[in-house]
């Protein structure tokens, strides 16, 4: 197929992908070439005669497989944003091939011990720092990966990620699906009392495309708790919401919990296989943690006051609940907390979350704060590129520009929700920063916020705010990578350190000089008033239970899935009562809180890379309440820290160690205060 776009390198600016000329027949054929070619890239190093160099082995190694990388990253980032039955077909097809690809890679006893030679004569190299390092972490890679495993080790090692491979992309599948299939159909108007005009008609328009002419659809979002709980009037309507939230992937169909078993039992016998307890001591040995027990140690000192903190907040909403019903006998339920929360803050702090939308439209968040902020810290501009396509009409592309005009990269924003989207939000890089190759950084950041009707201004929640700054956080990880090896290249660092940069690019939503450029009336201009902003801060401070809970529910939960031996798997149709088990047993066992995921719907640890992982959004956040401290304190100019935060930490990805470079930063380790204070914990 010699007319495949990818295969050759694209001509567009910072090699975008060629959007236009994409079509689904083009993947499979480009992933067979890009996996052959990579093969025989490899056979070339190790045919090589005489001592390996560190250029025709290590060097040659990060040049191998740029067919492959380029379909992959469009692949994968469309498979997430915008699938269709026949990418969920290639997805299928083509994991386990390419788990079976990774493997005959790591598995080469002949790259090894090319590697290995390098690695023993490393010292008389003259290697430059991010040389050493990267021999270093390809050498570790290959170890994790099984390359000293024994030829029957090896193959079963094999059969593990390749059946990994397939269940890891079967949940994710089954959890869009499940997601979209749960929607509360809504027969009568009057159910929807408390939504906006707008929501409704939304919710008309769902139930439309669903076949239910004449009813409204409540579409879910893959969170436990439903951002519609906190408007809707109808407690039964909220029930049905939050039941049908909680049931994905369980009951008479349970797919996916039957799946979550299976991937962690696999996970559990592949740790075992190389030399590990459990999956989680494997996946912590190369994260800045290091250590089950510094990530249990973390967890554990932040439960019991999160706890007290929320269990303050239900008797505050149970107390409100009977007072604005007049029912003195109500028990608080899971699908009364966001309503009566609400309640609360209107009552308490005079903040209505439906008063502050109009202050917060998408087109005036993202220029006039997003990229604002980015401009006043780090001297960046934006501008959009009418003339570049993105993979979906709603895709915008926005070129990136250095404090000195130079070119950095390309920015795309892909913000609405829709059917063929997972849910969440993420960035990913489509062409990674690389001296090595001559490339600048081509990121997307995907949101799903809901998408107004049509002619109407997409107005935001706080929520939508704070993952519009996050994820760009990320982007600007991406787009201030600085390295020579793609290896290293932007957010290619520990998981646990990942959320970091994006977590601290949250601090500049609420700043006064940031704020006061967006926070503006949809219809009059007016800014938002100060004082609404005070009282917004003071009711974020009342939910920090509820939120720290839902999120430690989670983790934990997470933890106790990726902590069982290969000898400790539940029965296949044993996960809720595992789940229960283990909420329990973490003392987060309350019937008014869900975890922020339950097992059946937790896509980052079954489906994504957070397997044993998702501690790293708070262990991250140490970093982040410290480093904000800093940005607050000190002569520096905003924009002077700006660039030494992007110079020593931003722009150098995983060149460096990223502790090591946090506390050359910092001048000396993390603190844990500034978070336990910003999460009300600190007693």
């Amino acid at each position: 197929m010699t007319s495949n776009p990818f295969f050759e390198r694209s001509t567009l600016p910072f090699q975008l992908p060629p959007f236009a000329r994409i079509r689904a027949e083009h993947y499979l054929p480009a992933f067979e070439r890009g996996m052959a070619e990579q093969l025989a890239e490899i056979a070339a190093i190790t045919a090589l005669d005489g001592e390996p160099t560190f250029d025709d082995t290590v060097v040659a190694l990060e040049r191998s497989g740029t067919l492959l990388t380029r379909v992959a990253n469009v692949f994968f980032n469309i498979s997430g944003s915008d699938s269709t039955p026949g990418t969920d077909a290639i997805d299928t097809e083509i994991s386990p091939r390419l788990a079976a690809h990774r493997d005959a890679i790591h598995l080469d006893p002949a790259l090894f011990a090319r590697i290995e030679s390098l690695y023993a004569r490393r010292a008389e190299l003259g290697l430059e720092p991010e040389e050493s390092r990267l021999l270093e972490q390809y050498r570790t890679r290959f170890v994790r990966s099984g390359a000293r495993l024994d030829t029957a080790g090896q193959q079963r090692l094999r059969e593990l990620n390749a059946e990994l491979a397939t269940a890891a992309t079967a949940f994710g599948q089954n959890i869009l699906a499940a997601t979209n299939a749960a929607a509360v159909i809504v027969d009568g108007r009057d159910e929807l009392a408390g939504l906006t005009p707008a929501a409704v008609t939304v919710a008309g328009e769902n139930a439309r495309s669903l076949g239910h002419e004449g009813s409204w659809a409540l579409s879910l979002q893959n969170v436990s708790n439903q951002p519609v709980l906190a408007e809707l009037d109808s407690r039964e309507v909220r029930r049905r919401v939050m039941t049908a939230s909680l049931g994905r992937g369980f009951g008479a169909d349970g797919s996916n919990s039957r799946l979550a078993v299976r991937i962690a039992a696999l996970r559990a016998e592949r740790a075992a296989l190389l030399g590990y307890r459990d999956h989680a001591a494997y996946a912590v040995e190369d994260q800045t943690a290091k250590t089950t027990d510094a990530v249990e140690e973390m967890l554990a000192r932040l439960v019991a006051p999160a706890v007290a903190n929320a269990e303050q907040e239900a008797a505050e909403l149970a107390a409100a609940m009977r007072a604005g019903t007049g029912e003195q006998d109500l028990e608080l339920r899971s699908w009364d907390w966001q309503f009566w929360s609400e309640k609360v803050r209107i009552d308490q702090f005079s903040v209505d979350a439906e008063a502050l939308r109009p202050y917060l439209e998408l087109e005036r968040v993202l220029r006039d704060g997003v990229f604002f902020a980015a401009e006043k810290v780090y001297g960046i501009t934006l501008r959009e590129r009418d003339d570049l396509v993105g993979y979906h009409p709603e895709v915008r592309v926005f070129e990136v520009f250095d404090g000195d005009g130079d070119p950095l990269g390309l920015f795309l924003g892909d913000f609405f929700a829709r059917p063929s989207k997972r849910g969440g939000a993420w960035m990913n890089e489509l062409v990674s920063q690389s001296a090595l190759f001559g490339t600048r950084a081509v990121v997307v950041n995907n949101l799903n916020i809901a998408k107004p009707p049509a002619g109407e201004p997409a107005l935001l929640t706080w929520d939508n705010v704070r993952t519009l700054f996050h994820e760009f956080g990320h982007a600007l990880h991406g787009l201030f990578s600085d390295v020579r090896f793609p290896f290293f290249s932007g957010t290619e660092v520990p998981r646990d350190f990942v959320e970091f940069p994006s977590q601290v690019n949250e601090m500049w939503m609420a700043r006064p000089e940031v704020l006061a450029n967006y926070a503006r009336h949809v219809e009059t201009g007016e800014p938002m008033p100060a004082a609404l902003l005070d009282r917004l801060a003071a009711a974020e401070r009342f939910g920090n239970g509820f939120r720290t809970v839902e999120y430690l529910g989670a983790a934990l939960l997470d933890w106790a899935w990726h902590r069982i031996s290969a000898t400790q798997t539940p029965d296949a149709d044993d996960a809720e009562a595992f789940e229960a088990e283990a909420l329990s047993k973490a003392g987060l066992a309350l019937d008014t809180i869900p975890p922020r995921y339950r097992t059946a719907y937790f896509a980052h640890i079954f489906s994504g890379g957070y397997a044993a992982g998702y501690y790293s959004y708070i262990w991250s956040e140490v970093l982040d309440a410290d480093t904000v401290t800093w940005f607050e304190d000190g002569a520096a100019t905003i924009r002077e820290k700006g660039d030494a935060f992007r110079r020593e930490l931003l722009s150098r990805g995983g060149s460096v160690d990223p502790l090591t470079a946090f506390e050359s930063f910092r001048g000396r380790a993390p603190h844990i205060e500034p978070l336990l204070l910003r999460r009300g914990l600190l007693t």
